[in-house]
């Protein structure tokens, strides 16, 4: 009846956060592993399963039990096998074999896509096996551009290691930096100015903004309708125009930072962000009807790619996807943070779950967010916007959920006595997400 948050190592321990959703409570529990085993979560919940296979290629701590003990992050291509554990040990990077899960059937083939593609895209591998059109089994294989961050994180400063977390993930730059700072100013128990507190969550909401507009064209684009692609993406250029316009940087990265915002909202930002939004508005409702209204569009999504509810629940979902499949959490509001404590803003859900109701979840978050925006700049307070952090002589954790674009967002921090980072985990929602896209497909065509 508890969602895993997330589950994460050290050399001789494990951590797992869990969620009581009907409570709205979340809590850590530590299990040390002085002999570099612990019992296999994954064993009993298939969400935990990649999360182990990272673990014991990071740190060595063997899941006793696991059902499934190959590799995720190591292909064998680091020159170090457990760089993160006790005793890192060299090795020749020649890079492994990767034993697929074997599939038996008559007049089945198998498309092997990436971990090359033609896009700006992270690679990723994706083996899929047809009966002709019919895809009955999807395989990834992920991990090819792992950054190392958790291990550059380890000995940095505040200042250096915020700047890693900005650099975690490119499109949601805005919700880890916030994660990451929440979670220092909680495990310092520093008190943040309010100016601060609200340019944080005008970033956040402009960063979902640009995000849910870019993905509606490039999902219609996917369905060869280009014409929505265009007009969403000008779009999306507007937003991210705005934002270097307000802070000085389209990504807003580098602006949040522990103890407030490193940017205010520059001479006429405000003014900016306004126009954007009337601009929105005036374009927007043109396109969902477009989308709504075009036929060859809605034989592509709806039905298409199915998530059923209590798979969304299970693996804790989160975002437009488990949203979209009745799992209506959202860390702005089931745990609520500043300034999101003091602002009313409705969470859509629905429950058809296929491609369609993603698009229209995305799509109310889009209306969602240019009003949260509007009341963040009518009650934006003055004041300043960055304070001093604390000095504190003993270790000290902190932990934080802050809502993404795509989901939520956790990041557990540990700070030595000296100020510096002794441990740092950030957790993506596309860690419950990918595996659930090897559910969704299946009985789905190659084309959808």
């Amino acid at each position: 009846r508890l969602t895993l948050l997330g589950l994460w190592g050290e050399p001789a321990a494990v951590h797992m956060a869990l969620l009581d959703e009907a409570e709205a409570q979340a809590a850590i529990v530590t299990l040390a592993c002085p002999d570099g085993t612990f019992p296999s979560v994954g064993r009993l919940h298939p969400p935990a399963i990649r999360l182990e296979r990272a673990i014991r290629d990071l740190f060595g701590l063997v899941p006793e039990g696991a059902p499934d003990d190959r590799p995720w992050l190591d292909h064998g291509r680091w020159g170090v096998r457990q760089p993160l554990g006790k005793t890192p040990k060299e090795t020749p990077a020649t890079g492994d074999a990767y034993a697929f899960l074997p599939v038996e059937g008559e007049s089945l083939h198998q498309i092997p896509v990436g971990p090359v593609h033609a896009g700006i895209i992270e690679p990723g591998h994706f083996r899929f096996t047809a009966s002709g059109e019919t895809v009955v089994r999807l395989e990834e294989r992920l991990g090819y551009v792992h950054k190392g961050i958790e291990g550059l994180m380890a000995g940095a400063t505040l200042g250096q290691a915020v700047r890693l977390a900005n650099r975690t993930s490119g499109d949601s730059t805005v919700a880890y930096a916030l994660a990451f700072s929440r979670a220092a100013e909680l495990a310092l128990q520093a008190e943040i100015p309010e100016r601060a507190q609200w340019l944080r969550a005008l970033m956040a909401e402009m960063e979902r903004l640009a995000n849910h507009l870019g993905d509606i064209g490039a999902i219609c684009n996917d369905a060869a309708f280009s014409l929505m692609l265009a007009h969403c993406g000008i779009l999306r250029e507007r937003v991210l125009r705005a934002a270097d316009a307000a802070f000085g940087h389209r990504l807003m990265r580098d602006r949040i930072a522990p103890g407030g915002v490193t940017a205010d909202l520059a001479g006429e930002g405000v003014e900016t962000v306004r126009t954007l939004l009337a601009e929105i508005r005036a374009r927007f409702p043109e396109l969902v009807e477009l989308y709504d209204n075009t036929t060859s569009l809605q034989d592509r999504t709806v039905t298409t790619g199915t998530l059923k509810p209590e798979l969304a629940r299970q693996f804790g979902a989160g975002g437009y996807v488990g949203r979209a499949s009745g799992r209506g959490f959202d860390a702005r509001h089931a745990l609520a943070y500043a300034p999101y404590d003091k602002l009313s803003f409705e969470v859509p859900v629905l429950h058809e779950g296929d491609v369609n109701a993603r698009v229209w979840i995305r799509i109310r978050e889009v209306e969602q967010s240019l009003s949260l925006i509007d009341r963040i700049l009518d009650r934006l307070p003055a004041g300043p916007a960055m304070a001093e952090l604390p000095v504190r002589s003993d270790a000290c954790e902190g932990v934080a959920l802050v809502e993404a674009f795509r989901g939520d967002v956790l990041v557990w921090l540990r700070i030595g006595a000296e100020g510096k980072v002794e441990r740092c985990h950030l957790r993506d929602a596309s860690w419950f997400q990918w595996p659930l896209l090897e559910a969704v497909i299946e009985g789905n065509i190659v084309a959808d």
